[in-house]
């Protein structure tokens, strides 16, 4: 059967199982294509529920009261749980993203620890939220099914029920995105928010097409979203990426790179906004110029955002799509098959089972 994006992803089984590898396919479309393809119309769905789910209200109310908050994650979730950070911190929630491990290791003081975790498998996550709720912490997690084990460790549950049917996550990505707009406060329109979505803009790939690495940049929302475009492509493309401050790359890292180097600059206006980052933004443009470094700058569509959308929000959501459709046009440049992220070919796969 053709592929609906208009039609609900599946949820996680039940009972609960952690998914399996995608099947193989050696053409476009990739399912990973038919995820990002999926995402405008999932996002209204999903804010709609969010809109009548008590779990939601509750995370927003002990988020507002906790002083504090800690939001926790591995891979692709650590990405979204940065921007959601982001997110909460722009209306005034002190809000800091940390790996799970780190959270494991040491308590960060904050009084309330959300977990990001897309099926709700993720060890690290899940030790994450086991040590805070010993601690004394009030947990919650981000997640597609409220039957997951990490589901088990949390004192509320945010389930997006719709699951990633690849294992490049892009569903994954977006959905806790969208819980974090909703966590602002915004009375967002859900159809508004699918117009705009659709509309997102796309950066060219053929400037980056010819490149053994990239180096993608940003600050503030845009450096979640560059570490998130960077994992993408590594996963997708198999392309090596490295994803960075831009003040940072400044200070050293630009000595390695050749005409071969690809460069990426997020340049949202939420990110990059009028002054010092601004500055230094253009900056590190003219240096990938003089190198000689095929430069492409990602900045949101003409359109305006959605009534009610913070600008962190919009930022994040607004070039989210864009890059993932980057990342799978590279992925088809290079003959890559994005969805299994490698593990078709049987060294990586004993790589991550080691």
């Amino acid at each position: 059967m053709p592929f609906d994006p208009e039609a609900p992803l599946p949820s996680a089984p039940d009972p609960w199982v952690g998914s399996s590898q995608p099947a193989e396919r050696t053409a476009s479309p990739f399912i990973t294509e038919e995820m990002i393809s999926a995402e405008p119309a999932l996002a209204a769905r999903l804010l709609t529920r969010l809109a009548t789910d008590p779990a939601a209200a509750d995370l927003a109310a002990s988020a507002l009261d906790a002083g504090a908050v800690t939001i926790t994650g591995c891979g692709t979730s650590l990405h979204a749980a940065e921007a959601v950070a982001e997110m909460l911190t722009d209306v005034g929630i002190p809000a800091t993203a940390i790996q799970a491990l780190e959270v494991v290791r040491r308590d960060r003081g904050a009084e309330l620890v959300i977990g990001v975790s897309h099926e709700g498998g993720t060890w690290a996550t899940n030790e994450a939220l086991r040590a805070s709720r010993e601690r004394g912490r009030r947990t919650a997690l981000i997640t597609v099914s409220d039957r997951s084990p990490g589901a088990a460790l949390a004192d509320i549950v945010i389930a997006t029920r719709e699951q990633d049917q690849s294992w490049c996550h892009t569903v994954g990505y977006l959905s806790p995105l969208l819980v974090g707009a909703w966590l602002t406060g915004a009375a967002l329109d859900p159809t508004a928010v699918t117009a705009w979505l659709r509309d997102s803009a796309v950066p060219e790939a053929t400037p980056l097409a010819g490149c053994d690495r990239l180096l993608v940049v940003g600050a503030g929302i845009d450096l979640a979203s560059a570490r998130e475009l960077a994992l993408k492509v590594e996963e997708g493309a198999r392309l090596p990426s490295t994803a960075m401050h831009v003040e940072t790359i400044r200070h050293g890292h630009l000595a390695a790179a050749t005409e071969r180097t690809g460069l990426v600059i997020l340049r949202t206006p939420a990110g990059a906004p009028a002054g010092p980052i601004r500055e230094r933004t253009e900056a590190v443009i003219r240096s990938g110029t003089a190198l000689g470094m095929a430069t492409v700058v990602v900045e949101p569509g003409p359109q305006t955002p959605p009534d009610g959308m913070t600008p962190t929000a919009a930022a994040a959501l607004g070039v989210a799509i864009g890059l993932q459709r980057l990342a799978i046009d590279l992925a088809k440049v290079g003959g890559m098959n994005p969805d299994a992220i490698g593990r078709t070919d049987p060294r990586q796969r004993a790589a991550a089972e080691a």
